[in-house]
């Protein structure tokens, strides 16, 4: 098997699964208990907690562990929003969002927040004029992606959070689920920022909320004490460590971890543009790990099937998006339905190998010239 999926899933790194099992064993008590187990695991979870924050540059009570990107997308978008209602009900973001961001504003509107999306530009990026013009005094909340999940662009953070500056009322909650490993990352002049372990190495079901200090949420999960007030239920100390080993490792290896992919895009697009059928949708100042494609009059699902049949993972979309719809992300830079509708993606890690893109480049030949 082939795996290039890596934007839905990555394998979790050997250390990190280590991690989570030495402190499984190790702690035995519930964090939030009084005795000396309890003390001792909750002693452990604020150490955990205050490397966490200084690894993203926060300070340890903006850190809100959640079971990923989709609870903390959840509690900040909606959280942001029901806390601010007073100051106003308009919100603005982008028809590249996640679902689990989309989701959430889809029901913010139907309780009757109003909702603007922003133009995309040919190279994926936002219209930051548009975004000038649609700010108002009542708009609260701008959600948007540091890194599109489909075709891997980069938004401009620093031209967004200048622009914000004059609208101290809207809040900015990042996704930053794609860009952690992928792209430089910071929390300055951020209010809400969401990540997911397993997109870096982690382990599924645990991710992170960062929330600027002395910002109100409004919580969506009550009862049951934690290490928060804006997240109920017991503290799991384990998936926090892990998170830690994680987010560490990444860090320390970014540079050469993202020169490892560089070369493999490059080797994918010198190659895939020979043909002439293919349309590659990223743009060149993407991230790396991140390559969407079309094969003109081909749906996507055909080709990732055909893949699939000879023993290669790719995806169509992002992995929690609806099947069958046409991706919004290609829609929006190409304009073209149909291109869309035959658009696929290829996600990079540096612990794919050279090998493994030849052997994708050989299955691909064969399905090209067998479906077009």
């Amino acid at each position: 098997m082939i795996y290039l999926d890596y934007a839905a899933n990555t394998p979790v790194e050997p250390a990190v699964l280590a991690r989570f099992c030495e402190v499984e064993q190790a702690f035995v008590g519930n964090p939030n208990s009084s005795h000396a187990a309890g003390r001792e695991a909750r002693a452990e979870m604020d150490r955990v907690t205050a490397s966490i924050a200084s690894l993203l540059g926060a300070q340890p009570e903006e850190v809100i562990c959640t079971s990923g990107a989709t609870e903390a997308n959840n509690l900040a978008i909606k959280g942001l929003a029901r806390a601010s209602r007073h100051q106003g009900r308009h919100i603005i973001s982008t028809p590249l969002e996640h679902s689990s961001a989309s989701g959430s504003l889809t029901a913010l509107q139907e309780q009757g927040w109003e909702i603007d999306l922003l133009d995309v530009r040919r190279d994926g990026t936002v219209d930051l004029e548009q975004l000038g013009e649609l700010l108002r005094k009542d708009t609260v909340l701008l959600a948007i992606c540091a890194v599109d999940s489909e075709l891997g662009v980069i938004q401009q953070m620093e031209e967004i959070k200048a622009l914000l500056k004059n609208f101290p009322h809207c809040r900015l909650h990042v996704d930053a689920t794609q860009a952690m490993g992928k792209a430089p990352l910071s929390f300055e002049g951020i209010d809400t920022l969401s990540l997911s372990s397993h997109k870096f190495g982690g382990l599924n079901g645990s991710g992170l909320l960062l929330k600027r200090s002395g910002l109100v949420l409004e919580p969506q999960m009550h009862g049951g004490a934690s290490t928060t007030i804006y997240r109920s239920g017991t503290p799991a100390l384990a998936l926090a460590a892990a998170t830690e080993t994680a987010l560490r490792l990444a860090l320390e290896h970014y540079a050469e971890n993202r020169a490892a992919v560089e070369a493999m895009n490059r080797r994918l697009r010198d190659a895939l543009s020979a043909y002439p059928k293919v349309r590659i949708n990223s743009p060149e100042s993407a991230v790396p790990h991140i390559l969407n494609l079309s094969v003109q009059g081909v749906k996507a699902a055909r080709f990732q099937q055909a893949l699939s049949d000879a023993g290669v993972c790719v995806s169509v979309k992002s992995a929690c998006s609806t099947d069958g719809t046409p991706s919004r992300a290609v829609f929006a830079v190409s304009r073209d339905r149909k291109n869309a509708m035959s658009s696929w993606r290829i996600s990079l890690s540096h612990r794919a190998a050279m090998e493994e893109l030849d052997g994708f480049l050989q299955a691909f030949d064969r399905c090209y010239l067998e479906l077009t």
